[in-house]
């Protein structure tokens, strides 16, 4: 358990804080959940503010991780003056998720290394510059996130690479995958599109699809040379307990290279408002950057008093609360669903999370096995874009 934590902590103590530094970035990426824009906003946190939070999450009994993300965090000038008094001075575990673009200099990598940063993520949507330039909507993306991942490889920072999933590169993500393990990177992050900020319904995989590319993760998961992490995907948690068996039979066998290892670092899956906050450039809170409840804000509130009293925050950590197929679910305490998707398609927090195609047992005629079952789909296969990048 990192930093103390059990899974009854995630009501007192967010396991994972996240915070945008700045709304500014130079990119224009298609799915960007905070609608990125070229200028930081005069409102953001200023330096004397940001402090004030980077003491209170220090000041957390169970201490969280704490993520500097954006925009982009390198258009913000005291970037690593924040980043120096959040490790050394406050002794925080701190990652960023910088945006590849020129600002991303060997000297910017270097710096990050002495103020002491836990790993550096970056976002690849693509096994190739077609692809990922198209998704990122800025041409040379690719060119500049492998050369910056050389940087992170140069000077031994610990890399993780972002991919969030969508129509855009769903053929290409075993492609991606091959180029993930090529990078040295100890964790693969995936998040699969909520339609929030640029993203949009139309650019979701359909249920069927999600659960054939967490089936082939898991299956992945148990032999790649990196960590698997979902997020808004909770239910890879299920389809990785279905699948447990199988994969314990098959590493016995010898065609496995290591146990599988779904839940990482937390002793339970994080959720939105559950072991996991985001607070906004401007300071406002909301249980994730995909699910724009603003719950206070930090300039008048103490973070972890939002976090244990807001009501939204209460009602996400209660899975007693979840309705229709998410609230019969016997996998719910440990996957909860998606609750930033159900928002974006429903217009409710509680609603079942719309990308699961599982039946709960609850939900099967009387006569039918148990537990439930997940409808027949087809093994996830790399096609069509995956062309574009020449052959698997």
């Amino acid at each position: 358990m990192k930093n103390g934590f059990t899974a009854d902590h995630y009501h007192d103590f967010p396991f994972i804080v996240i915070w945008e530094v700045t709304r500014a970035c130079a990119l224009k990426c298609l799915h960007c959940r905070a609608e990125a824009q070229r200028q930081a906003d005069p409102r953001q946190l200023t330096y004397g503010q940001a402090v004030k939070l980077v003491d209170q999450v220090a000041a957390m009994e169970r201490r969280p991780l704490f993520v500097l993300t954006g925009g982009d965090p390198l258009m913000r000038p005291d970037l690593f003056e924040l980043a120096d008094y959040a490790i050394r001075e406050k002794g925080l575990s701190v990652s960023m998720t910088p945006s590849a673009t020129p600002r991303v200099t060997r000297e910017a990598v270097r710096r990050a290394k002495e103020s002491g940063l836990s790993r550096w993520a970056f976002s690849l949507d693509g096994s190739c510059a077609d692809i990922h330039d198209y998704f990122r909507g800025s041409p040379g993306s690719y060119d500049m996130t492998v050369r910056g991942i050389s940087y992170l490889q140069e000077l031994g920072i610990p890399i993780q690479i972002n991919t969030t999933v969508s129509n855009y590169n769903l053929a290409d993500l075993k492609n991606i995958a091959r180029v993930v393990g090529g990078m040295g990177a100890v964790l693969w992050s995936l998040f699969f599109l909520v339609p929030t900020g640029r993203g949009m319904q139309r650019d979701m995989i359909s249920p069927v699809q999600h659960e054939e590319v967490m089936q082939w993760l898991v299956e992945l998961s148990a032999a790649a040379p990196f960590g698997i992490k979902t997020t808004e995907a909770p239910h890879y948690r299920r389809v990785a307990a279905q699948a447990g068996p199988l994969l314990a039979l098959r590493e016995r066998a010898g065609q496995a290279a290591r146990p599988l290892d779904v839940l990482g670092r937390a002793p339970r899956g994080v959720g939105d408002g559950d072991g996991f906050v985001f607070i906004s450039h401007t300071g406002e809170v909301y249980p994730s950057g995909f699910l724009p409840l603003s719950c206070g804000n930090v300039k008048q509130q103490e973070l972890l008093e939002i976090y244990r009293g807001s009501p939204v925050m209460r009602e996400l950590r209660d899975k007693s609360l979840l309705k229709g197929r998410c609230g019969v679910c016997e996998y719910k305490e440990l996957c909860g669903g998606s609750r930033a998707r159900a928002y974006a398609v429903t217009g409710d927090y509680l609603e079942s999370d719309p990308a699961c195609l599982y039946v709960p047992a609850a939900m099967l005629p009387r006569t039918a096995p148990r537990p439930g079952r997940s409808l027949p789909g087809h093994p996830y296969r790399a096609a069509g874009d995956a062309d574009r990048c020449g052959s698997p």
